[in-house]
C-alpha cells in the first residue's frame, strides 16, 4: 500500500480513518435502545449520552485546527485515532450513565483531530480543479462509517451485547495509527500556483476567517445540517424500532441502509456535479448543495407522513432525502478550501466544525429528545393515564422527528444565501494570494 504515490496513499488512509471515525460516533446510535432499556433512560438522556463527545469535540477542535497548520498533521491524525480508538474501548466498561457519559466525552477529543488534519492534507495534496473528488472520496468513509456501524453494531449487539461492540471497535484503530505515521507531509499551499500560497495574515487567524461573509454562510448551514445528522443518527433506529415495531437487529439494518449506505451514491455523484458545477460558474458547487437540499426536505416530511408498517415507502422517501442530503458535503467542503488560505484551512475547518457541532450537532440528540419526552407525556395525558408505556415513547419520538425535513429547509435557504458571495470572497482570495 505504502508504494502508492503520495497523495494517493494519504487518501487511502486519510479516508479508512474518517469511516472508523464515523463508525465509533455512530455507534451509540445502533446500541441506544438496549443500553436505554439496561439503564432505564429518557429520551432526553440518550440524547445526552449522543451530545457528550460532541461537546468536547467542538472545543478541542479549534486549537487542534491550528495545531494542525502549525505541526505534523500525520503525527497529529496517528495521535488522535489511537486516543479515540482506546477510549470507545472503555465504553464497554462502563457501569452506570455517568461512567458512559465520561468514556463517551474522551472519544470527542481523540475524534476532533481528524477533519481539519485531513481537508488541510487533501488541500494541499490536490489543486483545486480535482479537489471535490478528492473531498468526496475522504467523506464516502462518512456513509460506510455510518453504514458499518449500524448494521454491524446492531447485529453483534443482537448476538454478544452492547458491551462487546464497543471493545472490538478498537482494533482497527490502533492499526490506523501506525499508518498515519507513513503519510508524508506535503509543504503549505502545495497544490497551489499563486506566490504567496503559504502565507500568513496578520492579526488574528480566527478573525481573518470569520470575516469571509461566505465562511460565515457557510458555518451557520452546517449547524442546521449537524442538526439533522445527529438527530437521525441517535434515533432513526429507535424510531424503525418503536414507531414500525421492528426488532435491534431489524431497525439496524434498515437504519444502516437509509442513513448510511445511499450516501455513497450522494457523495459520488455530488463529487462529479459540484466538479462540473464550478467549471460552469464560481457559485455552481453551493447552488448544486442547495437545491439538492430543497428537495431533500420535502422527501423526508413525506417518509415521517407514512403509517406504521409501511417501511418501503419510509425507506425510498427518507433514503432518497438522506442521500440528497450527503451532496453537501462535497459542494462545501472544496467551497471552502476556494475562500480560505492554504495557511489556514484547517483553522478554517476547525472553527466550522467548532460551530456545527457545539451548536448542532450537540443541540440535535437533546434537543430532539427533550421534544420526544414531551410529546411522549402529552399522548399519555391525552389518555387520561399516568403510566407511560413504549406505544407513548413511539408517538412522542415520530412527532419530535419532524424537526429533521424543517432544518433541511433551512440549510437550502442559508446555502443558497452563500452562493451569492462566494465568487468575490474567491476572487479577494486570489488578490491576497499574489501579493509579494
Amino acid at each position: 500500500m505504502r508504494n502508492l504515490e503520495p497523495a494517493r496513499f494519504a487518501l487511502v488512509v486519510i479516508f479508512a480513518i474518517n469511516l472508523l471515525n464515523y463508525f465509533d460516533r455512530t455507534l451509540f446510535g445502533a446500541l441506544a435502545e438496549p443500553i436505554r432499556k439496561e439503564w432505564t433512560l429518557s429520551d432526553s438522556q440518550v440524547g445526552w449520552l449522543a451530545t457528550a463527545f460532541i461537546l468536547l469535540y467542538a472545543v478541542v477542535g479549534v486549537p487542534l485546527g491550528r495545531l494542525s497548520d502549525r505541526w505534523s498533521r500525520p503525527g497529529i491524525l496517528s495521535a488522535g485515532v489511537a486516543v479515540w480508538s482506546l477510549l470507545t474501548a472503555t465504553s464497554g466498561l462502563a457501569w452506570n450513565y455517568a461512567a458512559l457519559f465520561a468514556a463517551r466525552l474522551g472519544v470527542g477529543i481523540g475524534e476532533a483531530s481528524c477533519a481539519p488534519a485531513s481537508n488541510s492534507l487533501i488541500g494541499d495534496f490536490y489543486p483545486a480543479k480535482a479537489r471535490a473528488r478528492a473531498v468526496s472520496f475522504f467523506m464516502m468513509g462518512l456513509p460506510i462509517g455510518n453504514f458499518a456501524s449500524v448494521f454491524v453494531g446492531g447485529w453483534l449487539a443482537s448476538l454478544y451485547g452492547w458491551r462487546t461492540v464497543f471493545y472490538l471497535s478498537c482494533i482497527p484503530g490502533l492499526m490506523l495509527a501506525i499508518l498515519a505515521l507513513r503519510i508524508s507531509e506535503p509543504p503549505r499551499g502545495a497544490a497551489e500556483t499563486a506566490s504567496a500560497a503559504g502565507r500568513l495574515p496578520e492579526g488574528s487567524p480566527y478573525w481573518f476567517v470569520l470575516r469571509i461573509p461566505t465562511m460565515s454562510w457557510i458555518i451557520i448551514s452546517g449547524i442546521f445540517l449537524n442538526f439533522n445528522t445527529y438527530t437521525l443518527g441517535t434515533f432513526l433506529p429507535a424510531f424503525l424500532s418503536r414507531y414500525h415495531r421492528l426488532n435491534l437487529k431489524d431497525a439496524n439494518s434498515i437504519a444502516a441502509i437509509v442513513f448510511g449506505a445511499v450516501g455513497v451514491l450522494g457523495l459520488l455523484l455530488g463529487g462529479w456535479g459540484a466538479d462540473y458545477a464550478r467549471k460552469r460558474r464560481p457559485n455552481g458547487r453551493l447552488l448544486l448543495g442547495s437545491m439538492t437540499l430543497l428537495v431533500a426536505a420535502p422527501s423526508m416530511y413525506w417518509a415521517l407522513e407514512q403509517a406504521p408498517g409501511r417501511l418501503v415507502v419510509f425507506s425510498v422517501l427518507m433514503g432518497f432525502g438522506v442521500m440528497l442530503t450527503y451532496v453537501y458535503y462535497s459542494t462545501v467542503f472544496p467551497a471552502i478550501q476556494d475562500i480560505v488560505p492554504p495557511s489556514l484551512r484547517a483553522t478554517g475547518m476547525a472553527l466550522y466544525f467548532f460551530a456545527m457541532y457545539l451548536l448542532g450537532g450537540s443541540l440535535g440528540p437533546v434537543l430532539t429528545g427533550k421534544l420526544s419526552d414531551y410529546f411522549t407525556r402529552s399522548a399519555m395525558l391525552s389518555t387520561g393515564t399516568t403510566s407511560i408505556t413504549e406505544s407513548f415513547r413511539a408517538t412522542g419520538l415520530h412527532s419530535a422527528m419532524y424537526v429533521i425535513p424543517l432544518c433541511s429547509l433551512i440549510v437550502a435557504v442559508v446555502l443558497f444565501i452563500a452562493a451569492c458571495f462566494v465568487a468575490k470572497d474567491m476572487k479577494n482570495l486570489a488578490r491576497w494570494m499574489d501579493q509579494a
